[in-house]
């Protein structure tokens, strides 16, 4: 059958890796996923299938045991992850974040230290930016950082983070005043830290509590928490890259990415309700036909279906820019704007065509139609993304009066 979302100008490698990866989503976790859903279990035989086929080392360069691929093969690796399971999407995402920010930014011992594992799967990453009071202003972080002799000392609360319990190693955004004099912008004096720990729940390590999983509406099995930073003593060698006041345009150049990888979340999930939506119509029979037959049917088909490419060209447009080594921000906002909204409104289209079998726990959809929303707000809301777009447009377009 034909796809949707096709790629023009693949390599033969990433050719077969794609096909791998699709039969794994077909075979392991597509009949699994609403079942493991509904119980908000974590996907530990398909962690441990993904481990085995290399995707937790996809990007971290060969000299450290990964692949060394692209972003943009990752983003369509992900792109169909999505479309099985998106949950299982968010599990690889924070870690390659992690991995990409030591990439670009870690200190040779850093890189040499946390990545062969990391490429192998034995060290899980999550990051962490959000604060309880102040959603996307990071600007407003209060967790700190306090220099004590080799050591730094870490205070605060950190909320959302994805494989907070499941990771071994947390990249923690906070202030550090230290070398920074008062009246210093607040995005000069945040550093990263890269915070190790033992995965699961309660005290991970002195002075780290992780208090447990968030109950949500969608987006289950992953482990979603918070991070309680009480008098954590973190040695001067873990701040990334080791210099002290560079962590937000680190975590910034991390989320960059991540929206590229968002928005192939977006496309993933789109695409799956699309061959829901269009089997479904195929199968159920009103008026003495199937109501694929019937016009206002086709006309939500034929609008998911060109959503569905629109969404997919701008990701892959967004992840060849970043691949290239320019700069991507507009491209990336934009990708990750239009999958998800698209996303959600494909994800209803299908709802509808399934009319009150969609509402059941029975079908499918049901699942995709409380995942998408969490599309709309992570790694910066749509109002976010207007704003980035929005400022680089009017750098790009200056009037010249």
């Amino acid at each position: 059958m034909a796809r949707l979302a096709q790629t023009a100008g693949l390599t033969d490698i990433q050719q077969e890796i794609l096909s791998t990866v699709r039969d794994f989503v077909d075979k392991e976790i597509i009949p699994v996923a609403t079942e493991l859903e509904h119980r908000d279990e974590y996907p530990q035989a398909i962690v441990d299938g993904l481990k085995e086929l290399g995707l937790f080392g996809l990007m971290i360069p060969e000299e450290y045991g990964g692949l060394g691929e692209s972003l943009l093969t990752y983003a369509l690796c992900v792109e169909e992850i999505a479309r099985g399971w998106m949950s299982v999407s968010g599990i690889i995402n924070t870690h390659f974040i992690v991995a990409y920010m030591l990439k670009q930014h870690g200190t040779k011992e850093q890189k040499d230290h946390f990545l062969p594992r990391m490429a192998a799967g034995d060290i899980r990453g999550a990051f962490s930016m959000s604060e309880p009071a102040l959603g996307s202003d990071v600007s407003a972080i209060t967790s700190k950082a306090v220099k004590d002799g080799e050591e730094y000392v870490l205070n605060g609360q950190k909320m959302w983070l994805t494989n907070g319990g499941t990771s071994s190693l947390v990249a923690v955004l906070v202030r550090s005043d230290e070398g920074h004099p008062e009246g210093t912008a607040p995005h000069k004096s945040m550093t990263t830290f890269l915070v190790e720990k033992e995965p699961g729940f309660g005290e991970v390590r002195p002075g780290l509590t992780i208090p447990g999983k968030i109950d949500k509406m969608g987006y289950k099995g992953v482990d979603t928490t918070e991070l309680i930073m009480d008098g954590l003593r973190v040695p001067a060698d873990r701040v990334l890259g080791g210099v002290t006041g560079r962590g937000f345009y680190q975590m910034m150049d991390g989320v960059e990415v991540g929206r590229v990888n968002v928005a192939a979340r977006g496309c993933g999930v789109a695409q799956r309700a699309f061959e829901l939506g269009v089997q479904y119509a195929q199968q159920r029979h009103t008026f003495g036909k199937q109501i694929a037959q019937h016009q206002a049917i086709q006309f939500k088909l034929a609008e998911m279906a060109t959503k569905v490419e629109a969404a997919h060209a701008m990701m892959v447009n967004a992840a060849r820019k970043k691949d290239s080594g320019e700069r991507n921000d507009l491209e990336a906002g934009m990708a990750k704007y239009l999958a998800s909204e698209y996303c959600k409104e494909v994800v209803e289209d299908a709802f509808r065509i399934h009319g009150g079998y969609g509402f059941s726990k029975e079908y499918e959809i049901e699942r995709l139609y409380r995942e998408a929303p969490m599309l709309l707000i992570g790694e910066g809301t749509a109002e976010i993304q207007k704003m980035i777009i929005g400022r680089r447009l009017l750098e790009e377009y200056r009037f010249q009066g």
